[in-house]
């Protein structure tokens, strides 16, 4: 469950008079109130960037790589795989050439070489004559490739930006933004950053320059975003800057790569960046070689470029499916062994999963579950291959390097990282990084995650005017996330799945006015909808659908909205706890003698008791309650209904908790409802006669609908029919059993906790209890 937290108003606020007040608000809550640091923000042309001289050790560098170009000495330029690496290594190789430099380009192929600088390799780049190695988006731990070179008589520049080692390389210049205080501006530069800023450096060392550092900017942009780069200072202005040269960009390479994945350029967001080109080229580096990427980058062969390009659309649809089949199987090592959910990390492993894709899918694991996690791919006879994703408030390679006795070698960002071990040693890396992480994050490892709410909003002011305004606030990212903004008591009125593979939903919802607005739900094709009056969570963005622009609301959260009735309700109610008494039977029969009485039962107790379920009741003078709600909303409800004056609490747990005897009781019901009554029942219906929640029994129905067991066919009425038979998606139908273990556990510790806590607290006001 996830608790919302509303806006907290700044202390002062001094946006610009054309600023829609959220916009100043938001500005106000980071920081930035006056009117010139407000312009800085929002408009790159009123910010001044930082001199490249401020990196440490940039000096050195330009003047070991001015003297290779006056003495012909071949530089290599090392990259890396990922989109960072590999604009790094365009940006150096584009740069230097226009120099006149001699010069080569090395990124190492993922499944041979992994990250960082392999001496193997090394040493035949070294063979084919490189006397100076530039290295961009890598580098920072290459200890033994510095002095292997060195012994070499070759020379190594370092440009990176992962987490410094306790001491660095000894290397002619090491370029790190990291070795600046955390305050300054170019501190979050990702390695494109760092490798621009060499440009920039080169180009004030070499007034000759033909190559404007300006041209770089839209691979820049591309490096940063799908780097996760946080935008503040620098890195915010030059992806803003970078935005404006990919709208624009001249490049063959992108513009073949837009043109078959259908982008239209001229509105252009980082958003597009992280989703639709980062993927494809990060798919070259994941599951190929990303050597190409360089030639596809800069490349003016138009039939050339369509190759490459549409060789990036296969790799990339590739990718997509390998990560279904990677994240399935991580689904089921969590279902067969749930004490693996309950860990502090989730640590996963399997012989067979890629390398390239189990980072993408540790990151779905850490939205799903709101746990780190990482996955290990580890063939037989090799050392075992991980990929770790992080939390808001953990650095997990800080984590990692509290293990680093046991591992082979580590190395990444607070919210990212990679790291080898023997495979024999996951179990206890599992159990002490556990412990690790447990004492970093402390108490709220145990808390519920929270959503900051930016401001609540009538629906119908969710509009394509605030939108543009919105887009004021872009480029989004980590240090400057989107807003969220939310409206209240809103009902559904209608749903449509959307993509391939119906992963997605488009809801129409609707305010107590009647006016309504869509919301699209990326990837809540096999989520449970909201029922009754609900609050929603929602960012705003302007976009272009068919050439038309359009204010576009995507689902953060929503909330069932809890009228807290129950307190009016309740107010002068006499309350007699039975919860503990030795012999329920012959205690229920007492009170049952008396008039006006009525006996909530639910499941198999229902006629075990001769009582009465949620949706049978009326109004009455005494309520027992004889099976233990599924839910605060349940109970609610019935109080509603009853308005009893006595309520005597048994709370008999129903045993439909666990997932196979829910799933039993559930198929048994519907063969019945199909055999003895035409197919013709509701969710209401069965969820009593379960003694579950509506969503409990809608994700049941679902994974037997997935399964091919049953077809569900829902009325205007919400009168539900059922069919036997239908398709199956064995994809799908694990992604309901998910979500229904994960509904199961919610009942179960509600009805712990009903069964455990004071009862004046339960009942949520000042009753008259008695034992």
């Amino acid at each position: 469950m996830t608790r919302w937290r509303d806006p907290v108003e700044p202390n002062a606020l001094s946006p610009l008079p054309d600023l829609h007040p959220l916009v100043g608000q938001m500005l106000a809550r980071r920081g930035i109130s006056t009117p010139e640091a407000v312009q800085s923000f929002l408009n790159p042309d009123f910010y001044a960037p930082s001199p490249a001289s401020a990196l440490p050790d940039m000096d050195a560098a330009v003047e070991r790589i001015a003297a290779a170009i006056r003495t012909k000495e071949l530089i290599c330029v090392w990259g890396d795989f990922d989109v960072d690496g590999q604009t790094s290594t365009t940006v150096l190789v584009q740069a230097l050439s226009a120099l006149g430099a001699d010069v080569s380009r090395h990124i190492p192929v993922r499944a041979r070489e992994s990250h960082g600088v392999n001496i193997e390799h090394l040493a035949q780049v070294i063979a084919t004559g490189a006397k100076l190695i530039v290295t961009c988006d890598t580098g920072i731990t290459a200890h033994e490739a510095v002095q292997y070179a060195r012994s070499r008589d070759v020379d190594m520049v370092i440009t990176d930006h992962h987490d410094l080692p306790p001491e660095l390389p000894d290397a002619i210049a090491v370029v790190n933004p990291k070795r600046l205080p955390p305050e300054h501006a170019l501190a979050t530069l990702a390695g494109v950053g760092v490798a621009y800023k060499l440009a920039e450096a080169l180009a004030i060392h070499h007034p000759t320059f033909n190559l404007q550092p300006s041209t770089l900017l839209d691979l820049v942009a591309l490096g940063l975003v799908a780097d996760l780069a946080v935008l503040t200072g620098d890195a915010r202005y030059l992806v803003q800057r970078g935005l404006d040269a990919l709208r624009t960009t001249q490049r063959l390479g992108l513009k073949t790569m837009m043109e078959l994945a259908e982008l239209k350029p001229e509105h252009l967001t980082e958003e597009h960046i992280g989703f639709v080109l980062g993927p494809r080229l990060n798919a070259l580096g994941r599951l190929g070689d990303a050597n190409p990427a360089v030639e596809l980058l800069t490349s003016n062969d138009p039939a050339r470029v369509r190759v490459l390009a549409t060789q990036l659309e296969g790799l990339n649809a590739q990718r997509k499916l390998l990560c279904d089949q990677v994240y399935r199987a991580a689904e089921a090592q969590l279902r067969d062994d749930p004490s693996l959910l309950a860990q502090p990390v989730i640590v996963l492993a399997q012989a067979a999963w890629p390398g390239g894709v189990i980072g993408i899918v540790a990151s779905r694991l850490v939205e799903r579950y709101h746990r780190p996690a990482i996955l290990f791919t580890a063939p037989p006879g090799e050392p075992a291959r991980g990929s770790a994703r992080s939390i808001e408030g953990l650095n997990i390679t800080a984590a990692i390097a509290e293990q680093k006795d046991m591992l082979l070698n580590f190395g990444g960002h607070p919210m990212a990282a990679g790291l080898a071990l023997e495979a024999d040693r996951l179990p206890e890396f599992r159990r002490r990084l556990g412990r690790s992480v447990e004492k970093m994050l402390g108490e709220s490892l145990r808390e519920e995650p929270e959503l900051s709410i930016d401001g609540w909003l009538p629906l119908p002011e969710a509009d394509l005017t605030l939108a543009e305004q919105f887009e004021k606030l872009a480029p989004f990212g980590p240090g400057n996330e989107k807003l969220i903004l939310a409206s209240q008591r809103l009902t559904l009125k209608s749903s449509s799945q959307l993509g391939k593979n119906r992963d997605h939903l488009k809801l129409i919802v609707e305010d107590e006015l009647g006016n309504q607005q869509s919301v699209l739900w990326w990837g809540g094709g096999n989520e449970e909808l909201p029922t009754g009056k609900f609050d929603l969570a929602y960012t705003l963005r302007a976009s272009d659908w068919r050439g038309q622009r359009q204010a576009q609301l995507e689902l953060v959260d929503f909330r069932i909205r809890e009228e807290d009735r129950i307190e009016v309700i309740t107010k002068k109610l006499e309350i007699i706890d039975q919860r503990t008494v030795q012999n329920p039977i012959q205690a229920i029969s007492t009170f049952h003698l008396q008039p006006s009485t009525f006996i909530w039962a639910e499941g198999e107790d229902k006629k075990k008791r001769g009582g009465s379920d949620r949706n049978a009741l009326v109004e009455t003078a005494t309520l027992i309650i004889w099976t233990t709600p599924p839910s605060r909303e349940e109970l609610t409800a019935v109080l509603e209904t009853v308005r009893p004056e006595k309520v005597i609490v048994f709370a008999i747990d129903p045993g439909m908790d666990d997932p196979k005897t829910f799933l039993d009781r559930l198929a048994g019901l519907v063969k019945f409802t199909l055999n003895q009554r035409a197919g013709r029942t509701s969710f209401n219906e069965l969820a009593a006669a379960t003694a579950q929640k509506v969503a409990v029994v809608r994700a049941g129905l679902d994974w037997l609908s997935k399964r091919g067991q049953v077809t569900l066919q829902l009325d205007a009425g919400g009168e539900l029919t059922l069919t036997a038979g239908g398709p199956s998606d064995e994809t799908a139908a694990l992604a309901a059993e998910t979500r229904l273990r994960s509904l199961l556990n919610e009942t179960s510790a509600f009805r712990a906790h009903f069964r455990k806590a004071d009862i004046n607290t339960l009942f949520g006001a000042n009753p008259q209890a008695k034992q």
